[in-house]
């Protein structure tokens, strides 16, 4: 039966992270008269910033394109911890009364779209129920609940074996011989943090990964906010760091022998003579997968005074000691991190349905990177690959509020991009790059076209100009009232701590 009362909210948004709590504040910005909720499954803000507490945890991009596009990064520091990036979350949050519209410890289980009415039920677990006219999934792309699981079987060993999604606060490292499993930007920032004060941390990889070291401070920023306003010096910085991350991509894509001449180049000043090519040599051209970024040079100048080294082999078999590896090596270890990867997740693990008719995204075309084929008010934030989460993040919820207000301006409740069943379409790789967290996941994910608007795009420049200033009304996105008007108000949740 259709319920008739007015929905709770116009917009319910989903996760307390950097995609909600940046969809709150375009609201907040864009959509002044919209009444909206927050819903966050933990106890606190920051999503990934807040659940992830290992040794170094920092950013592995740039802080003037993972920081908000309305909200300066003001720090000295570009590459920045993330205590100072929960900060900064929590300061907007703060300062624009986001906090208000959120509720904590509220973890979403499913969500089912009557067409008729255009609205949203969202069933709590517990079983509250909360209404709205549109969905916003900012519950992030990984599995909060399991990470990857590679396969070990480490009963044989004698210490301590830890993922770094479940980080224990109590864990005593110093003077202990620490082995990190993988070479991807989780290790490499534990690696040189946990070599500060273990006896020996040897990061243990499998394959080889492409580094990039720069220093955290950004030299030309900080110069300009001396000498700038605040919000002008940020937009000339996060400009540059665009166009230089995209001019980085393209060469190496065009170009991949030249970059890495480049990359080698840099390690080996580092390193000097304890430089191994063969360690730092992936069986991959650069940004076939993403670049790892090391700030400061960090990890190598703990490989440099000898507290921290890499070992590279295929993993035999877990011992008392340690790792023995299939060549006969055997890798000592007192405590193991198993940084090995993390398991996506499409929707939050939300099950989405219209109607009672379970939404099945991989079957599904990605509508402008933000909304999906014929899945009406609701729109979602996967961030690029090749750049900074937040730069999607702000376009698609940029992008979202202008479809919102051109619903008010026609008297609309629903918003659907329409795909008829004959579309020809042409489909692309979605996410063309080798990573195995991503190669794992292609089969939970929507699908991708060759061109716009029915594609999840990897070219920020070219994608601001289409969200930013392309119609919204581009003869796709169809505009529709509701059968069935409401009627009442209903009883609103009040957010709760």
């Amino acid at each position: 039966m259709t319920d008739t009362t007015v929905p709770d909210f116009d917009v319910l948004i989903v996760g307390a992270g950097i995609s909600g709590i940046g969809m709150a504040a375009h609201l907040e910005m864009m959509c002044p008269d919209r009444s909206y909720g927050l819903l966050e499954r933990r106890e606190k803000l920051g999503g990934t910033w807040d659940l992830f507490r290992y040794p170094g945890i920092r950013s592995d991009s740039d802080m003037h394109t993972l920081g908000f596009a309305f909200e300066p990064w003001t720090h000295e520091k570009s590459i920045a911890d993330g205590p100072a990036i929960l900060e900064y979350l929590h300061r907007i949050a703060d300062e624009r009364g986001i906090r208000d519209h959120i509720r904590f410890n509220s973890k979403v289980v499913s969500a089912d779209f009557d067409v008729d009415s255009a609205r949203w039920t969202v069933t709590l677990e517990g079983g509250d129920i909360v209404t709205a006219n549109w969905l916003y999934l900012g519950s992030g792309y990984y599995d909060y609940d399991e990470p990857h699981d590679a396969g070990f079987d480490t009963s044989g060993f004698g210490g301590q074996v830890i993922h770094p999604q479940f980080w224990p606060e109590d864990l005593d490292y110093a003077g202990k011989k620490v082995v990190v499993i993988g070479s991807g930007a989780t290790a490499v920032t534990i690696v040189p943090s946990m070599a500060d004060k273990a006896a020996h941390v040897t990061m243990l990889q499998r394959t080889p990964t492409y580094y990039f070291s720069r220093p955290a401070k950004d030299g030309l920023a900080n110069w300009l906010r001396k000498v700038l306003p605040a919000e002008t010096a940020y937009k000339i910085t996060r400009w540059k760091n665009v166009t230089m991350q995209d001019i980085g991509f393209k060469r190496a894509r065009s170009k991949p022998e030249k970059v890495k001449d480049f990359l080698f180049k840099k390690i080996r000043a580092e390193l000097g003579d304890k430089f191994d090519e063969q360690a730092f040599t992936p069986p991959y051209d650069p940004w076939d997968q993403r670049l790892c970024l090391v700030p400061d040079a960090d990890l190598f100048r703990a490989m440099r005074e000898g507290r921290a080294s890499i070992a590279t082999g295929h993993i035999d078999k877990f011992e008392e000691r340690g790792i023995r590896l299939k060549s006969g090596e055997l890798v000592e270890a007192d405590i193991i991190i198993t940084a090995t990867g993390l398991k996506l997740a499409m929707a939050g693990k939300i099950d989405v349905s219209v109607e009672g008719e379970p939404v099945k995204f991989e079957e599904r075309f990605y509508y402008k990177g933000a909304m999906f084929s014929n899945l009406p008010n609701l729109s979602a934030v996967f961030g690029y690959l090749n750049a900074s989460w937040t730069l999607r993040a702000d376009l698609v919820s940029e992008y979202t509020c202008r479809v919102l207000n051109r619903m008010a301006e026609k008297g609309a409740d629903l918003a659907t991009p329409v795909l008829p069943d004959d579309h020809g379409l042409e489909e692309d790789d979605i996410f063309d790059f080798s990573s195995g967290y991503i190669q794992r996941s292609k089969h939970i994910m929507p699908k991708n076209a060759t061109a716009m608007p029915w594609r999840l795009n990897q070219e920020y420049v070219r994608d601001r100009k289409d969200m930013k200033t392309g119609a919204v009304e581009d003869g796709i996105l169809a505009f529709g009232k509701a059968k069935v008007a409401p009627d009442a108000k209903s009883e609103t949740l009040e957010p709760a701590e």
